[in-house]
């Protein structure tokens, strides 16, 4: 069983940057695949960014390559998502997940609750 809590979203103009965590708590936090996704209002949920177990390797959404980067701390239980150029198409909720490292939400089992990122133009 893991259990995430997202952080660090908020309000930003568009070309600022914003650092997303997600503390995980239970043991096996390590030996699972991490994710972010978002979706926006009125829109499905959208894959971000994913990263392996030992962080050797990160995948992101082509659209996303360059301004996010996944990193992940397993000493700590913590993922994160660097976010950089933002723009105002960026707005959403992010979430969290474990459980994979794919880009299809369904293959992961775990999900925090959400940060809002709000971008303003």
């Amino acid at each position: 069983q893991v259990h995430m809590v997202e952080s660090g979203g908020g309000l930003v103009q568009a070309g600022g940057s914003l650092r997303l965590s997600c503390a995980a708590s239970g043991r096996t936090f390590r030996m699972y695949g991490m994710g972010w996704f978002r979706q926006a209002p009125g829109k499905g949920r959208e894959f971000v960014a994913a990263i392996s177990w030992s962080g050797d390797s990160t995948y992101y959404a082509d659209a996303l390559k360059g301004r996010f980067t996944i990193s992940r701390d397993n000493a700590k239980n913590t993922v994160y998502l660097q976010m950089n150029s933002l723009k105002p198409e960026d707005t959403a909720v992010y979430y969290c997940a474990a459980g994979s490292d794919s880009g299809n939400s369904r293959d992961y089992g775990y999900w925090g609750q959400g940060t809002q990122v709000t971008v303003s133009s």
